[in-house]
């Protein structure tokens, strides 16, 4: 009998972003993505319910939320259905632009109902300027794009250097040896496992870096896990728990502002995971990645959390760690939902030494705003328009970061918007960019390459 000469269709390759990972290490890279997220989840939470005078059982409360409410987020950015979510590798988290809003709402403006009505209204605007914002791609060609990813990475900056001092500057031991010692063994062991590691091992530098970090610190007595036996091992999420919404004017139109910071700098990130990863970001993908955070805003309204956005630092992990996959930054968002489900085990993770997490932050930061110059260097420097676009969008993104005060005497709603570094530099670059390459912005119409 003759072999058959009939031929199979060669199947399309899968794009690394939708590409699934053995279960083991795609465990291992969502526990890495985990760690990083997992300080900035859970300040935000304790930043607003002690500013407006909850109590401890209400601020754990608001924390188990927070997780659950992130994983929820999470999946919908990640997975994705229908019109929402960008399917990329994007951590959501509660936004720190929402937190001086949601303090101001809740000490003058109706308490916590009217603390979650304006949060659930901001969502459904978001969602309703979802569209419009997938317009803008025109505007953001290499020196817009190359800039504000300079900016994201080098205004992250300050915040790993404060994690690995202790964070708190205040604090007695802010910067202490101990707290250096610890940050310099992360950094040390991340800088060194990725270096000279391979496969898996080089893929989750952070997280090996993070562990070996906390194990000296548990020897030196800088490791707390005393508190964990406190935490109850089951909680469930009670949605409205403060109570039916109010819906005050004042309070929307507060924050409703801030999610218009929210969606620029959520719109900067696409980009950023676009470049890294490979996938062209049209205007589809950034509308339904808006709907999804508008989405989100609204189911965290409803869940006792804030305004949710994508997480900078875990950009940058999916740069320093070169891993594509959406479905492991999914995993996390799962495991997210089971640390919001058993506070034992959220304890175990908030029980992590600061420096340590600030030792590896401060690499990863670093990596957004080298993916930022690489972009840059496609860029025609010998146009004296593009340098000068760089030069004012950066120096414009790091006042803040140079003078933190620097626009405390304006009103709050101008501060808001100006006290974001990232905000102020991406739009600094768009404007120039629109009156001075108005020819070049024309012809935009491709994605930067990718090398």
């Amino acid at each position: 009998m003759k072999p058959s000469n009939t031929t199979h269709p060669q199947q399309p390759p899968v794009h690394p972003v939708d590409a699934w990972l053995p279960p083991g290490r795609n465990l291992l890279l969502a526990f890495q993505h985990l760690l990083v997220m997992y300080a900035a989840a859970v300040s935000i939470p304790i930043v607003v319910g002690n500013a407006i005078g909850l109590d401890r059982e209400q601020i754990v409360m608001l924390i188990s939320a927070d997780l659950f409410a992130c994983g929820i987020a999470t999946l919908i950015q990640t997975v994705g259905f229908w019109k929402f979510g960008v399917r990329l590798p994007l951590i959501q988290g509660c936004s720190f632009v929402a937190v001086a809003p949601m303090i101001l709402i809740g000490k003058e403006h109706g308490g916590m109902p009217a603390v979650y009505g304006a949060t659930i209204a901001a969502g459904i605007f978001c969602m309703l300027m979802a569209p419009l914002f997938g317009k803008i791609r025109r505007f953001f060609p290499p020196v817009v794009m190359g800039t504000t990813i300079l900016v994201i990475g080098l205004s992250l900056l300050p915040i790993g250097v404060r994690w690995a001092a202790g964070g708190a500057p205040k604090a007695p031991d802010f910067g202490s040896v101990s707290n250096l010692t610890l940050a310099a063994i992360s950094l040390i062991s991340v800088l060194l496992i990725y270096g000279f590691g391979r496969g898996l091992v080089r893929n989750t530098a952070v997280l090996l870096g993070l562990l070996i970090g906390t194990g000296v610190a548990l020897l030196m007595g800088k490791a707390d896990f005393s508190k964990v036996a406190d935490e109850n091992w089951f909680a469930f999420v009670t949605p409205l728990a403060f109570g039916m919404p109010v819906f005050d004017p004042v309070a929307i139109i507060l924050t409703c502002v801030a999610m218009m910071v929210i969606i620029t700098e959520v719109t900067a990130d696409f980009f950023a995971v676009g470049e890294m990863v490979g996938k062209e970001i049209d205007d589809n993908k950034i509308a339904n990645g808006l709907r999804a955070d508008g989405l989100s805003t609204v189911i965290g309204g409803f869940l006792n959390t804030f305004p949710y956005c994508a997480y900078n630092a875990n950009v940058g992990l999916v740069a320093m760690s070169g891993v594509k996959s959406r479905w492991v930054v999914a995993t996390t968002g799962v495991l997210l939902l089971i640390l919001g489900l058993f506070p034992k085990l959220a304890g175990v993770f908030a029980s992590m030494p600061l420096p340590v997490l600030g030792g590896a932050a401060i690499v990863m930061f670093a990596m957004i705003a080298t993916t930022g110059l690489r972009i840059l260097s496609k860029v025609d420097l010998n146009n004296g328009n593009n340098t000068l676009i760089i030069a004012a969008s950066l120096g414009m993104g790091m006042v803040t970061v140079a003078a933190p005060s620097f626009y405390d005497q304006l009103g709050s709603t101008a501060k808001m918007f100006l006290h974001s570094g990232i905000t102020t530099g991406c739009i600094t670059a768009i404007v120039l960019n629109a009156l001075l390459n108005r020819k070049q912005r024309e012809a935009v119409a491709s994605p930067v390459p990718v090398v």
